[in-house]
């Protein structure tokens, strides 16, 4: 977990901390300044038994220099140590999904544990961001095979689905066509249409059996 501190401009607490440290000295620009701090990622155990490893950022500052001093020893490397263990717990009664899905959400439950857990030390935790998890690569290969299984299902269904409702509308079709003759005749006439825009030059003209049984029978 990376951790951003603001370190606090000294006030009225100044003489305070000066009687309670020989080796205090005035602040510097350079004690005003944010500074970044990194650590190794945490390994963390899920709910669901799967090993992630999780990067993090913890945004504080030292709002009470007197407490910041009085109260612990040092407040930089429990605030660190405090957010590391928070992390580890409130990730740890989390499945996989919920990490993966409500970053925003936990990172802001962490924050509000955390702002509570340091305020006697002077501290002010002013956001956590989650910034990664990285998943094993084993379980990576496993989640990419079952999405692609999902998507193969799903076009599955998909192509039924319009197989299906194809079908009904050629049954619908029929059903008219065989109601009505005269709509047997406009298909027909529609059919001798297409056939004709092809541009072949052999056309076989498909006709109705009951228009040559009427071509027979008027020859007899």
């Amino acid at each position: 977990m990376s951790f951003l501190r603001d370190t606090p401009k000294w006030g009225q607490d100044k003489d305070i901390l000066q009687r309670s440290s020989r080796n205090m000295r005035e602040p510097s620009s350079s004690d005003w300044a944010e500074f970044y701090r990194e650590a190794p990622k945490d390994q963390i155990l899920t709910k669901d038994s799967v090993t992630v490893s999780v990067d993090g950022v913890v945004y504080y500052r030292v709002q009470n220099a007197t407490l910041a001093v009085a109260n612990i020893t040092n407040a930089d490397s429990a605030t660190r140590l405090l957010a590391q263990t928070t992390l580890r717990n409130v990730l740890g009664t989390k499945n996989l999904s919920q990490i993966l899905s409500d970053r925003e959400e936990i990172a802001h439950n962490m924050q509000a544990t955390l702002d509570d857990a340091t305020d006697d030390w002077g501290i002010k935790v002013e956001r956590v961001e989650i910034k990664d998890v990285k998943l094993p690569v084993q379980l990576q290969r496993a989640m990419a095979a079952e999405a692609e299984a999902s998507r193969e299902a799903r076009a599955k269904v998909i192509a039924a689905e319009g197989e299906m409702n194809a079908s009904r509308a050629l049954k619908e079709a029929s059903m008219v066509i065989t109601e009505s003759p005269a709509a047997l005749q406009l298909r027909y006439l529609q059919t001798l249409t297409t056939i004709a825009a092809e541009k072949n030059s052999t056309i076989v003209f498909p006709l109705p059996i009951d228009m040559l049984q009427g071509i027979m029978t008027a020859k007899h």
